[in-house]
């Protein structure tokens, strides 16, 4: 079995965990509740070729992981060719070493889209294209507590719309 593929057939479904979140408890659970993915999302999810598996690296303490990685599972829930597991990224900074934003941050959620074959194709993170712009161009001006209000606004307004647009966007491609 490859190394990949063993990784991800040993990862935590999404619901093992969510049972395993100390932090952002309430959080977590409200926001896997309230998830609501529209019917095209699920229908272009459903009509890709082949299977995807999206191997996620999280932590619970991450404002943006709460807010995007129920989204992703919701999608996941809804259509049969796509499998989710979570790895932390504490534990797998090998993993998450491959996938550093702007070559040198360990910033989550990194989704990695593997093919049917356990191959890895692509990767997403850490936030949405239009947000993660403002914060690199903007965001980081203010101070955080400022910073992270306009960002949970942002989450708000977009409910993972964005993120799933553009993880369509990448399993559509051709390999």
């Amino acid at each position: 079995m490859n190394g990949m593929k063993n990784r991800f057939l040993t990862a935590p479904t999404f619901r093992e965990y969510l049972e395993g979140v100390e932090k952002n408890r309430e959080l977590w659970h409200g926001i896997t509740d309230r998830v609501h993915i529209p019917e095209e999302v699920i229908a272009d999810a459903g009509s890709l070729p082949s299977k995807w598996h999206l191997l996620v690296l999280s932590e619970d303490w991450c404002g943006d992981a709460v807010n995007l990685v129920p989204v992703l599972a919701g999608l996941v829930d809804a259509v049969d060719t796509l499998d989710l597991r979570v790895l932390g990224r504490d534990e797998n900074l090998d993993l998450m070493d491959e996938h550093l934003t702007n070559e040198r941050s360990r910033s989550i959620p990194i989704v990695i889209l593997l093919d049917e074959d356990f191959v890895e194709r692509a990767w997403w993170g850490p936030r949405p294209g239009p947000i993660q712009n403002w914060v690199m161009e903007e965001g980081l001006a203010l101070e955080s507590d400022e910073r992270y209000k306009e960002i949970r606004r942002w989450y708000a307004r977009d409910k993972g719309g964005t993120m799933l647009h553009e993880l369509m966007d990448l399993m559509t491609v051709p390999v």
